[in-house]
Order: structure tokens, then sequence, then C-alpha cells
């Protein structure tokens, strides 16, 4: 009985991996809580986010929550620190202009649907940004081309993406009885849960033009180059690993013992 309690809940099993991906998962979300009380490192810290999930989609094995949260962080925090400014000034801009159409009334009023549909678009545009920023690397400019490229390539995606990402939060506003759960699940999961789905769905797509890895999720450097390998580049990687040595015959043996012995 001890045996099979002990094969349960190792590491090695399913239920244990399990466990383990559900520890990362809540152990990220709350670091992504505690780096977001500043919230001008709110945009850095939901790139960390995205780049512990895709670090942990992509590997086998455990990984460090905090390590790679605070890699994730440092790496992005340039980029997407800009990125979040800009948003939050795009966005009170955005939230004067309706108010002032909303009291002007008439055609002036109606303009604010055209504000709707410019906030409609730049919530896209940072839905599929800040997880291209953490799977590549590239300029600003690339990175916005490359979220907009990836977010019309596949609109089903798009849309299952934007409905667990405004879902819970339209639930969360509406219905006020149920406010105590909501922040304890906003609190411990709820945001790395919805990153995980949408990383989910986007790793097939990223994953042609993202180095390979190994089991740990880290990247596989080329010894001669010092660069990762990419993909359709496995048989590389198979070409350098030593194989088994072959089995010599007795025959061989002795006559290797007779060349070292100087016969």
């Amino acid at each position: 009985m001890h045996e099979l309690i002990q094969g349960l809940i190792s590491n090695e099993s399913l239920f244990g991996r399990i466990m383990t991906r559900i520890g990362t998962v809540i152990a990220a979300n709350i670091l992504f809580v505690l780096f977001s009380m500043p919230v001008v490192t709110a945009g850095a810290a939901f790139a960390a986010l995205h780049h512990t999930m895709f670090k942990m989609l992509r590997s086998k094995d455990a990984i460090n929550p905090f390590k790679q949260y605070w890699k994730g962080f440092t790496c992005n925090f340039k980029q997407a620190t800009i990125t979040w400014l800009i948003a939050l000034v795009l966005i009170l801009i955005g939230w004067f202009n309706v108010r002032i159409c909303q009291q002007a009334g008439g055609f002036i009023g109606s303009i604010r649907y055209g504000v709707y549909a410019l906030g409609i678009i730049l919530f896209i545009i940072l839905v599929y940004l800040f997880p291209t920023m953490a799977a590549f690397s590239d300029t600003l400019p690339n990175l916005i081309r490359n979220s907009i490229y990836w977010a019309i390539r596949k609109p089903f995606k798009l849309l299952v993406s934007l409905f667990f990402h405004f879902f819970p939060m339209f639930l969360t506003y509406t219905d006020r009885h149920f406010l105590p759960l909501y922040a304890f699940i906003w609190t411990t999961f709820g945001f790395a849960a919805i990153v995980l789905l949408t990383d989910y769905l986007l790793l097939s797509e990223f994953e042609p033009y993202l180095p390979l890895v190994d089991e740990c999720g880290d990247f596989i450097i080329n010894p001669e180059t010092d660069r990762p390998y990419m993909p359709g580049e496995e048989e590389l990687i198979e070409a350098e690993s030593p194989g088994e040595a072959p089995e010599m015959s007795e025959e061989e043996i002795l006559e290797e013992m007779r060349k070292l012995d100087g016969f």
C-alpha cells in the first residue's frame, strides 16, 4: 500500500505531473499579481507570465516557476513596459473621447462607436502581442506586425482566445454577489489559466519558428555555431549524438590486443 501511494504521488506518475503543473500555474499567477501591483510593471509581468506558461508547455519535466518568471520579466521588461504605457495612454484618450461624445450627443455622440471599434482592435493586438513578445526576440514594430498576422491567420482561435479573456472579466464585474469568490480565483490561478489556454492555442502556430528544446524545455545548442537548432535540423542533432560502439568479435579483440602488445 505504501509503495502504491509513493508511486501515485511521485513526480514521474501522471498524478504527480498534473499536480506539479497545477502548482506551476498557481505560483506563476501569484507572481503575476505581485509584480503587477506597481501598475507600471503590469506589461512586463504579463509577458513574464506568458514566458512561464510557454516554458511549461514545451517542457516534459517540471520547471522552476520562480526562475522562469524572473527570466521572462527581465528579458521582456523594456519592450513590455513601453507597450503597456502606450496602451494605457491610448485607453485614457479613448475613455475621454467616449465621455465627450456621450455628453455631446447627436452626430458627435455616434463617433464613440468608432472609438469602441478602435478599442477592440487594440485589445486584440495586446492579447497576441504579449505572447508573441514572450516567444520571439525582435523589434517592437516587428512584434506588433507579427501579432496582427497571428491574430488574422486563425480567426477561430482568435475568437476562442477573446472569449477566455473577456467572459471571465465580464462575470467578475457583473455578478457582484460572488465577487469574493472571483477575487480568490483571480488571485490564485485565474490570470495564469487564461494565459495557459491562449498559449496552448498559439503554440502549434509558433513552434515551426521556435528553436528546438530538450525535455527540460531548454534550447538545444549547436556546438559549432553556438546557436539553437531550428525545426528541420533534427538530423544534425542525431548525427552529432554519440552512438553506441559496435560490438567486436573475439577475433577482432585478439587482433587489437596484438597491435597493442606490439605483435
